[in-house]
């Protein structure tokens, strides 16, 4: 196989970060890294009010969020990026009010386990799979798009047991789209001491953005918490019902309405936006690679034939789970995990404050030179290598790790596989001349541009 190196954002002779950022003219934090950057074990970036520390040493990295993770909260940049859309809900908060949101939210994800919701799964796949059949053969498809509406949909079905739907696909695209494109400057710009003056406009726009999707799902919340208030028994067997009735096994305390609409807006974002993403570089990946696509669609047609595939048909798809691994090294859907010193301590040869961020980077650590062979190159055949599995073990974060790791890892994994496997069976995806994808870091990376893909169907015949 050909290794091809797919885009990366430019390297910059220097680092106008703050004064660009300012101005208004930076859109994408990944664009300013150096070549430095990928051989750095800690990086420093100094701030007005508080330093940016950037750990890339395997051991620190660990140490910041696996051994001593309670001394690392998540930092305050986390919640003013998402707290207009999240509030106060588990991605966002930290010690006692997390381990008590755990406590709850836990039983709810045993609705999540992987064997129920395949069929839930597979019926999303099926409706993307009608919808797809209005493109003319060899058509130019927005791939991210599909892919957004398409795991929105598998989300919407696993928390309300309800189909999304195109109109409320759409408004829910634009609405993502509209706040990360802002959510992202007005809380880092916030979290420092730079004159809120500069956030104002982003700020504004975030909130605007969170509004319109809260709206989306409040009605859906409302009507199901407010049977259950009236004493109705909740008939839904879904992960909001499971959220409505759950109690605080400590305590006995309950959600709100406004915490059920935190934590079903949380499990929303997670879980459909993170991997909208995701699958969307995967299918520009296997677009770009004729040999990839080709051993993919092989061992799909291998395990599946011509029928619909089912739970156990997942474990042995696993050229196809490679690719969707080397996708995620490449292009994590979160690029940056900042955590808050809480004490002084020390880190190589920098002296870190309290309240200084930790800002823990899978997209430097998964394309280190010093940890991984030919990082910036599509591999997929190095997760069978015996000499790559140091580099899995200590450089591979796509979910985090430690305590709070993200749960939904193989829910994502799950829903990869079976996507990836059902499209590259029926369809051929090909490049568009002359369009190369921009990634850019907001919440998630996305391609700024847009991932445009010709879409064939294998035989070239349009089913009747």
């Amino acid at each position: 196989m050909t290794l091809f190196k797919p885009p990366v954002p430019p390297v910059q002779k220097r680092r106008p970060f703050f004064l660009r950022m300012l101005l208004g003219m930076q859109r994408s934090y990944l664009a300013n890294f150096i070549e430095k950057s990928y051989e750095m074990k800690m990086g420093h970036i100094w701030l007005p009010g508080r330093d940016i520390y950037m750990p890339n040493q395997p051991d620190l990295v660990r140490r910041i969020l696996v051994t001593e993770a309670d001394h690392y909260p998540k930092s305050d940049m986390v919640s003013k990026m998402l707290r207009m859309l999240l509030g106060d809900g588990i991605f966002v908060s930290n010690g006692e009010k997390w381990k008590k949101q755990r406590r709850m939210i836990d039983p709810a994800f045993v609705l999540a386990k992987l064997q129920r919701v395949f069929p839930l799964m597979w019926q999303a796949v099926e409706t993307m799979l009608v919808r797809l059949e209005k493109y003319d053969d060899g058509a130019i498809v927005e791939i991210d798009e599909v892919m957004t509406h398409v795991t929105a949909d598998v989300i919407f079905r696993t928390i309300f047991s309800l189909e999304i739907g195109q109109q409320r696909a759409e408004l829910l695209f634009d609405a993502f789209t509209r706040f990360q494109e802002t959510a992202f400057v007005y809380g880092f710009l916030d979290s420092t001491k730079i004159p809120n003056i500069f956030a104002f406009r982003h700020r504004r726009k975030a909130a605007k953005a969170a509004q319109d999707i809260r709206q989306l799902i409040e009605p859906i919340i409302a009507e199901r918490y407010q049977r259950y208030q009236r004493g109705e028994e909740l008939i839904e067997d879904d992960i909001l019902s499971s959220l409505v009735t759950a109690k605080d096994p400590q305590t006995g305390a309950v959600f709100s309405f406004e915490e059920l609409v935190d934590q079903t807006a949380f499990l929303f974002l997670a879980g459909h936006e993170t991997s909208a993403s995701a699958l969307s570089w995967t299918l520009y990946l296997t677009a770009m690679s004729s040999a990839t696509q080709e051993r993919m669609y092989q061992e799909a047609h291998s395990v599946l034939g011509e029928r619909d595939p089912t739970f156990r048909d997942m474990k042995k798809l696993t050229f196809i789970r490679d690719v969707f691994r080397e996708a995620l090294r490449l292009y994590p859907p979160v690029g940056f995990l900042p955590r808050e010193a809480t004490r002084c301590e020390t880190m190589r040869d920098k002296q870190i404050a309290p309240h200084d961020i930790m800002l823990i980077s899978p997209w430097l650590m998964q394309r280190h030179r010093q940890l991984w062979e030919q990082p910036d190159h599509f591999d997929p055949n190095r997760f069978a290598r015996k000499e790559c599995a140091h580099a899995v073990r200590s450089a591979y974060i796509p979910f985090s790790t430690g305590p709070r790791i993200c749960t939904g890892a193989g829910f994502a994994l799950q829903e990869a596989v079976l996507l990836i496997a059902t499209l590259v069976r029926k369809y051929r995806f090909d490049p568009v001349d002359g369009h190369v994808p921009r990634p850019v870091g907001r919440l998630t990376i996305r391609s700024e541009n847009g991932i445009p893909l010709h879409m064939t169907r294998r035989g070239g015949i349009k089913d009747s």
